[in-house]
């Protein structure tokens, strides 16, 4: 996993993807229109602009990916996200190859949350376990933000 801020992203991979992905969310601001946009015509790295109300950690659902790896980043208001190692996990949903996610059932405790705001971006490999929408404070909030979805193999 990678938690930083966006002026930072040079620091990590030099892939043409990388690159691409974050020459797009330099570019998101409040006004940017919701919905994907292919970044790579073959769907290997793809975006998706996006608003949902935060939820209590009761509500979400704690998910992993295998063939894609998530850079996610607020855009507007912040969301707090749940981090946790697979191999510590129970399989709540097997893996579906189809749509490239597992879902596992919430550990007793919490190992991790990141509070994301506009302009950082948290970067979750296969191996990262993530409970998107939570809150950050007592309240719901609506957080509007992005998900890029980067095949591993062009990191």
């Amino acid at each position: 996993m990678i938690v930083d801020r966006i002026e930072n992203w040079t620091r990590y991979s030099k892939s043409p993807a990388w690159e691409k992905a974050f020459l797009f969310l330099e570019k998101l601001d409040k006004g940017s229109e919701e919905g994907e946009t292919l970044l790579e015509p073959d769907g290997s790295l793809l975006a998706r602009v996006m608003s949902y109300p935060t939820r209590k950690e009761e509500e979400a659902v704690l998910e992993a990916h295998r063939r894609y790896i998530d850079i996610q980043m607020a855009i507007d208001s912040s969301e707090a996200i749940g981090w946790y190692p697979t191999g510590d996990l129970e399989t709540k949903d097997p893996y579906d190859s189809e749509k490239d996610v597992e879902f596992f059932n919430p550990p007793s405790k919490e190992v991790g949350r990141i509070d994301v705001h506009p302009r950082t971006f948290v970067v979750l490999f296969p191996e990262d376990a993530h409970m998107p929408q939570l809150m950050t404070g007592s309240e719901p909030e609506t957080v509007k933000k992005v998900v890029i979805k980067m095949r591993v193999d062009l990191f």
